[in-house]
Parts: C-alpha cells; sequence; structure tokens
C-alpha cells in the first residue's frame, strides 16, 4: 500500500482527490468533499477503486505542481520513452464576493509522450460509495463511456479508444514522441441523463487545463508575502484554498478520512467537516496573506449557520451548514495498512469545547483590525458569545483535542475563554459599539485570576490541578495573556520541550484520553514552539526548527496532520489545514519580526497573531496613497491609515 507521504492533492474548491507518485487516484469524493468517495483505494486496495494512469512496465516519477497552481504533472521515465502526466480538478471563476468557483465536478488528465515509444495502461474502476458495490460499466461510442450505479454516474470521455469490463474501463494505448491523449471523467447524479456519444473535443479539453491554471494564478496573485519562505507559504496558501468548499465559504479540516494517526491503530477520524475553530485559525493566516473575501464568506456562512443566535453554535458543521453529522463505521473496508475502524461522520460534533468562542472571537478582532465591518447583526452574534463564555467558563469541557474521556477543565480552554471576553471588550471600546463593559472587565479578571491560580507550581500544565503538560499552553504568550519573558511563560515551554519533544517535534499530551493507541508528533504544536522562539528572542533556534519542519512535507510541498517522531513519516488525514495554516501563520511572524529589527524598532510582547498584520498596515502606511503596491491587496491598499 502507498504512504501518505506518496500523495497530491487534487482540488476544485467543491471536493478533493489525491493522486499516488505511480499516477493512480485512490481518493476522490463528488460532489462534495464530504459525499460518499467514488475511489477510496487508500482505505482498501482491494475493494476501494481508483483511476490509474501509467507506463507499462518499470519506470521512475518525479512530480510537481505547475508554479503557483494546484494542477499536477508527473513524470515517467522508461527503459523506451518519457512520459508526462498533468492532472487536475477543471474549475473556472465564479460570481459572488470573489471566492465562488465554477466545477465540472470532473478529473481531467492529459497524457503526453516526450521522447522515445511509451506503453501507457489506463485503468478507471469507481467503487461507489465508498466500495460497496461495483458499478455498471458501458461504452456510449469508441471513446466514450458511462459508468452507473446508485445515486452516481461517471461520464468518461477519451480522444483514444476504451474497452469496458466487467469491473472497469481499460485502454492501452502505444504513444510516440508529441503523442497526446486527453481523458476525462465527469461525475453527475445518476438520473441525469447526458449525451455521452458525442465525439471529445481536444480544445475543449485544453480549455479547461487553461482555465485552471489561469484561476489558481490569479487567486495566488493577490498574496502579500514576500518573505524567505515564499515557495512554502505560497504552496500552503493554494493548499487552504483548495480546501475552501466555494459555495458556502467552510473550509474543511482535511480532505479525508480515516488516516490513521497511528498505523494500525484506531484513531480515524472523519476531517471532511469545518471546525469553527479551524477555520478561524486558517482565516486568521489567510488575512495576514491579505485575502479578505475568504474571510467576509466565512464571516456570512457562519452568521447563517448559527442563525445568528450565540447559543446555537457547535464547534463543528458540514460544509453545507448541517448540523447532524452522525458517526458509522464501515465494517467493509479494510482501513489505511489495516487501520480500523473506517469512521465517516464525526461524534465530536456535539462535545462542549469552550474554546471555540475564543478562536471566532479572535479571528473577528483580527477582521476588525484589518478594515473589516462589524454590523449590528454581527456584533448581536459576537457579544452573544461573549455571554456564552461568561455563563459557561466554569464548566469542565473536552477541549481543543476533543478528548473521548471525562471532560476536564483544561488550562487552553479556559484561556480561550479569557480571549473571547478580552476581544469584546476590545471590539466594543474600538468600534464604540454596545456593551456592558463593566461585567464584562470584571469577568475576564476572573478568568485572569483563575489561569494564573493554574500555575501556581510555576508552570502552565494541561488542566486544573493536573501535572501533565500539554502542547496548547504555548499559547499563553501567543495570546496575549503574559508576555513571553514572565518566568511562568519561560518555565512552561521548558516543561513542554522536557516531556513532549523529540528532535523538535511535539506531541499533544501524553496523558490517557479515554482512547487506546498513541499517535505521533503534531505538527501544528511544533510551530507553535516556533512561534514562541523567534518571540522570546532565540531567533536562531527558531529558524533552526522551522527549516527541519520545512523538510517535513512531502515532495510536492504538502503535510500530513502528524508525523512519527523518529522517522518523520506523515500520519494522520491528509493534507491537514491546521499544519498549513500554522506554517503560513510562522512565517509570516518570523518576517514580520526580520522587519521590525531590521528598522530598529522596539517591540513588545502583544498578541502573536496580529504581528503579521501589523507589519502589513505598517507597510501601507508608508505607501503614497496615489501609488499603492502592487503587492498589497486591494482591501488593504484602501484603509484609511
Amino acid at each position: 500500500m502507498r504512504r501518505i507521504t506518496d500523495y497530491a492533492l487534487l482540488g476544485d474548491c467543491h471536493s478533493a482527490a489525491l493522486v499516488g507518485r505511480d499516477g493512480s487516484i485512490d481518493w476522490a469524493c463528488f460532489p462534495r468533499f464530504d459525499s460518499p468517495a467514488v475511489f477510496c483505494r487508500i482505505l482498501d486496495p482491494r475493494r476501494g477503486g481508483s483511476f490509474g494512469v501509467a507506463p507499462e512496465g518499470r519506470f521512475q516519477s518525479t512530480r510537481g505542481y505547475v508554479e503557483d497552481t494546484n494542477v499536477l504533472v508527473t513524470t515517467f521515465t522508461t527503459p523506451g520513452g518519457v512520459l508526462e502526466l498533468t492532472d487536475c480538478m477543471p474549475v473556472y471563476p465564479g460570481g459572488g464576493m470573489g471566492t465562488h468557483v465554477g466545477t465540472r465536478h470532473a478529473l481531467l488528465r492529459r497524457i503526453r509522450c516526450l521522447g522515445g515509444a511509451v506503453r501507457v495502461r489506463c485503468v478507471l474502476a469507481p467503487r461507489f460509495e465508498y466500495g460497496a458495490f461495483t458499478p455498471r460499466f458501458r461504452l456510449t461510442s469508441s471513446r466514450t463511456a458511462e459508468v452507473v450505479g446508485g445515486a452516481d454516474a461517471l461520464w468518461v470521455s477519451s480522444t483514444h479508444p476504451l474497452v469496458a469490463c466487467e469491473a472497469s474501463l481499460r485502454a492501452r494505448w502505444e504513444l510516440r514522441a508529441g503523442d497526446e491523449v486527453w481523458v476525462e471523467a465527469a461525475w453527475t447524479r445518476s438520473f441525469i441523463e447526458r449525451a455521452s456519444a458525442d465525439a471529445p473535443d481536444r480544445a475543449a479539453f485544453q480549455q479547461h487545463l487553461d482555465d485552471t491554471l489561469t484561476f489558481w494564478r490569479t487567486w495566488i496573485a493577490r498574496c502579500v508575502y514576500t518573505g524567505e519562505h515564499r515557495r512554502a507559504v505560497r504552496r500552503s496558501a493554494l493548499t487552504l484554498k483548495a480546501l475552501t468548499y466555494a459555495p458556502t465559504g467552510a473550509l474543511v479540516a482535511a480532505p479525508t478520512t480515516s488516516l490513521p494517526e497511528e498505523p494500525g491503530g484506531m484513531r480515524n477520524w472523519d476531517y471532511r467537516y469545518t471546525w469553527i475553530r479551524d477555520s478561524s485559525l486558517v482565516l486568521s493566516s489567510l488575512l495576514a496573506l491579505g485575502y479578505r473575501d475568504e474571510a467576509d464568506a466565512f464571516r456570512f456562512w457562519m452568521r447563517r449557520t448559527s442563525a445568528g443566535r450565540a447559543v446555537d453554535m457547535q464547534i463543528m458543521y458540514g460544509i453545507r451548514g448541517h448540523r447532524m453529522l452522525p458517526e458509522v463505521e464501515l465494517p467493509h473496508l479494510a482501513g489505511y495498512r489495516g487501520s480500523r475502524p473506517v469512521r465517516i461522520g464525526n461524534g465530536a460534533v456535539k462535545q462542549l469545547q469552550l474554546d471555540v468562542f475564543g478562536e471566532f472571537l479572535e479571528v473577528a478582532w483580527l477582521y476588525a483590525r484589518a478594515g473589516g465591518p462589524v454590523t449590528k447583526t454581527n456584533w448581536d452574534f459576537l457579544s452573544g458569545l461573549v455571554e456564552e463564555v461568561i455563563q459557561r467558563w466554569r464548566l469542565p469541557d473536552q477541549g481543543l483535542w476533543e478528548v473521548r474521556d471525562v471532560p476536564r477543565h483544561f488550562v487552553h480552554s479556559k484561556l480561550l475563554c479569557w480571549v473571547a471576553v478580552d476581544r469584546g471588550v476590545r471590539l466594543a471600546k474600538a468600534r464604540g459599539l454596545p456593551a456592558p463593559l463593566f461585567r464584562w472587565t470584571r469577568e475576564r479578571e476572573q478568568l485572569r485570576r483563575y489561569l494564573l491560580e493554574c500555575a501556581r507550581d510555576g508552570w502552565f500544565p494541561q488542566a486544573e490541578g493536573m501535572d501533565a503538560a500539554d502542547a496548547s499552553t504555548l499559547l499563553v504568550p501567543a495570546l496575549g495573556f503574559l508576555p513571553v519573558e514572565d518566568p511562568r511563560v519561560v518555565r512552561t515551554v521548558q516543561v513542554v520541550r522536557e516531556r513532549l519533544e523529540h528532535d523538535g517535534l511535539l506531541r499533544r499530551y501524553l496523558v490517557p484520553d479515554g482512547l487506546d493507541g498513541s499517535e505521533g508528533a503534531f505538527l501544528l504544536c511544533s510551530f507553535w514552539l516556533v512561534d514562541v522562539l523567534a518571540h522570546s528572542g532565540q531567533r536562531d533556534e527558531a529558524e533552526a526548527l522551522l527549516s527541519r519542519l520545512l523538510a517535513l512535507s512531502n515532495d510536492v510541498g504538502l503535510y500530513a496532520e502528524e508525523a512519527m517522531p523518529v522517522t518523520g513519516e506523515p500520519m494522520g488525514n491528509f493534507p491537514q489545514a491546521f499544519t498549513h495554516m500554522a506554517l503560513v501563520s510562522s512565517c509570516a511572524q518570523l518576517s514580520a519580526l526580520r522587519a521590525v529589527e531590521q528598522r530598529a524598532l522596539a517591540h513588545t510582547a502583544y498578541d502573536f497573531s496580529e504581528k503579521a498584520l501589523d507589519h502589513l498596515l505598517a507597510r501601507r502606511r508608508r505607501e503614497p496613497r496615489e501609488a499603492p503596491s502592487a503587492e498589497l491587496p486591494e482591501w488593504l491598499a484602501s484603509l484609511p491609515l
């Protein structure tokens, strides 16, 4: 079975696919991220289904994305010649707030012989509804076919002949230098009739590819980051955009389910949903890169999804806003490397996780500081979130890590409750918004005293009264609660590193959490350590750790959720939005710190998450109004600074 690191992402801002180094598409869902998989060989080599294109016989492959796009090119070198495979999920610009994206719900593949002669083998074997059954395959012409079963249909078009077999569509083509084949598999509902017997149009296929290249290049051109790690940041930004569901603005945590946290283990979860926490942090990163349209879309989606009532806000939702995400096991699938059970849905949806209120208020504060409007409706919702925190913060919860154990008084949860009230106070004061500031300020102080009492032994543990370290406590200075030089912060960093670190990689925690098995190092936590080191003056060590983390991406710049501490092998759902968000944030903050130091300006230990934004705003102040920098987005260039 292929390793997680062997895969690259294709996406159309509606759904996603994973393609291996060998040219096999082993995961794809249509028409949405959370739809039943059409191909899921990654979860079961025998039953899952795949769409393979590769040379016959021995070959070596290299691959990379077309620069500034999510279009993948794989080059196969064989004894007889060289073959190039270009893969994409076609997209074209939509309307709305600049975030909408049109799609054909398709996989488009171009096969070119660059030299010599190569015999190519193509096998398209979908297994609808997570490999539950084998659909029917029928040719509608020598170069077109329909694949139908249950609620799904694939309409396949090729510029070269196809053969329909009982369980797949197959083809063998002998290509010589200059020869080119196009193959498209487009999804529809099974009850939709389509005139698939029409001859495939090579020019139309080329136009779909050109439109897709133009879309991604146009989007990434708005990125304002110009620092040292430009390539990695832009790849992460493109990945985050690909994980955004264009019709609603929601963002999935990852496009896959049940890729395990430990090979052969049972910590296998479905991440194809929108966590308020994940989306808020990702949108903070995109704001720092200049993408306010995405924040606008998410804000609208959140307002509609919650119906404007803070009391009804969940920790996560489906990408269309649905609230019921029942967790179901799929016993017919063997699981990635025998990791069972395979799950769809997510039972954590009904957990109490108090930190989400603070995450949402934090991104609202950053959005407002970047010039975003705060309407009366927005403020009614945001102030309602503050009131919910005031009502609930004394309760134990499942926390950031969604432990499936008895609730605890997690320090991170209480810290984010403090953030929620603090940002509410700040927003009200900055925008002159109505709020019971005396009561909110008093509650904020009570939260502060509670948190300081948790650190009575000189450091912040995982939860009140525990002696366990937790990497999430690295955020104490990042969120502006205490400065990095405070002795309690310094000691917290020391304890976290002593107990959880292995060669720069941090585990989340090491205490029982109600589940069997273990997990790898959580990459998000290591990026948090980069930030703490950078802001505490240990720049060389921060840069070294960042370099170590950048080296852990796979060959096309993608990250999973976790890495095995000794080998660095990626584990968990892939690619993971949290990890790419953290990379963007760490790189942006280091660039901002360099700029501050180069100007020999003093800086204080205010919120890490605001530093990159402050740097952008400072750049805007130095730009002539009549000639705004081409690197800055329109929304930033127009701010009244």
